[in-house]
C-alpha cells in the first residue's frame, strides 16, 4: 500500500495532487469487494493538506510506472501488511524509490513519506535488507522521545512551541505495529544512520527501544512508525486513536508539511483529461467500520 501525490504551481494557480498505491486484500471478509484497497483515511489526510489523490495499481509495467513518476510530485508508502522484499507492493515501491533517488540526485525534487509499514519499507530499501525486529506497540498512543536532531528537523521545525512540548508529553501518536527498527540496529547499520536522521524513539511493550520517526539527511524522504492520519479520520472506539486538540493539530501540520514538500516538484500530467481520469474521485469508498478498524475503504 502506498500513496503517491503530485502538486505543482502554474502562475498563480496552485494545483495539488496525490496518488495512492493500493494494498492487496488478504482478509477473507473483504475479498468479495475487490482484490486491492486503499483506506480512505489516507486519502482524506492528503486532501486535508491541499492535495488531490490518485491510486497507483500494483499490476502495471515498469514503463507505466516510469510514466506515472513524471506526472506526480511525491510518493507515500502507507501502512498495512506485506512482505517488504518479495510482494508486488515491495517490488513496485522499489521502482519508485530508484526513480526518486535518481531524480533528486539530478536536481528534480521528489519527496517520499512512509507511514508504519511504509517507514519499515523505507528502511529495507535503504539498507538493502530487512532489519526489522519485534517492537510490539499494538493499539497504544504515546508521546515521542525527541532527539536533538528531532528538534532541529525539517519535519518539526515550524511547529509551535506549545505543540512541540505536547508532542513529548501527551499521547499524540497512535501506534499499531508489531515490528520496527531498534535504536541499536539503526545506530550500528552504516547505510541507515548515514542516510537518515533519527528524530524520535519510543519503547515497545516488550521493552525494545525503537526508532519512531526518521528524515533523510540529503533526500526529502520521511518515515513515521506511527499513524498521523488516524488522529482526524478514524473513529473506532475500541482503538486508541488520539483525537485531542494537539493530536488533531499534529496531524494537520504534518499533512501540510508533506504537501508543501510536493509543491517543490515540477512534475505534471500532459493534459487535463488524463489528469482528471487518474483521480480517485472516479471511485466510491465503501463503509467498512463494522468489519475493520477503517471507516471506509476504496476497492479496486
Amino acid at each position: 500500500q502506498h500513496i503517491c501525490f503530485r502538486s505543482f504551481c502554474i502562475s498563480e494557480m496552485l494545483f495539488c495532487y496525490f496518488a495512492e498505491l493500493d494494498a492487496i486484500v488478504s482478509d477473507e471478509i473483504l475479498k468479495p469487494f475487490g482484490r486491492t484497497f486503499i483506506p480512505s483515511s489516507y486519502v482524506k489526510y492528503l486532501e486535508s493538506g491541499g492535495s488531490r489523490v490518485m491510486p497507483i495499481r500494483l499490476n502495471l509495467t515498469t514503463a507505466e510506472y516510469e510514466d506515472i513518476f513524471k506526472k506526480i510530485n511525491g510518493l507515500i508508502f502507507i501502512g498495512g501488511a506485506a512482505d517488504l522484499e518479495t510482494s508486488d507492493f515491495a517490488k513496485v515501491a522499489k521502482i519508485f524509490y530508484g526513480l526518486a533517488l535518481k531524480a533528486n540526485d539530478e536536481g528534480d525534487f521528489f519527496p517520499i513519506w512512509g507511514t508504519c509499514m511504509g517507514m519499515q519499507l523505507l528502511t529495507v530499501l535503504v539498507a538493502g535488507e530487512n532489519l526489522l525486529e519485534s517492537t510490539t506497540a499494538e493499539n497504544v498512543a504515546m508521546p515521542l522521545n525527541l532527539t536533538t536532531e528531532g528538534h532541529s528537523s525539517r519535519m518539526f521545525k515550524d511547529f509551535p512551541d506549545e505543540l512541540m512540548k505536547a508532542l513529548t508529553q501527551e499521547p499524540l501518536t497512535g501506534n499499531f505495529h508489531r515490528y520496527g527498527i531498534t535504536v541499536k540496529t539503526f545506530q550500528e547499520n552504516e547505510k541507515l544512520h548515514s542516510f537518515f536522521s533519527m528524530l524520535s524513539t519510543n519503547v515497545a511493550e516488550n521493552g525494545a527501544h525503537f526508532v519512531s520517526t526518521i528524515e533523510g539527511k540529503s533526500y526529502p524522504f520521511y518515515g513515521v512508525q506511527w499513524h498521523p492520519e488516524v488522529n482526524r479520520f478514524q473513529w473506532d472506539r475500541k482503538l486508541n486513536f488520539p483525537h485531542s486538540r494537539h493530536a488533531v493539530q499534529l496531524s494537520s501540520l504534518l499533512a501540510e508539511f508533506f504537501v508543501n514538500e510536493g509543491r517543490r516538484s515540477l512534475h505534471q500530467f500532459d493534459n487535463p483529461e488524463e489528469e482528471a481520469s487518474s483521480l480517485i474521485y472516479s471511485y466510491t469508498p465503501i463503509y467498512a467500520g463494522n468489519i475493520t478498524g477503517y471507516q471506509q475503504l476504496y476497492f479496486f
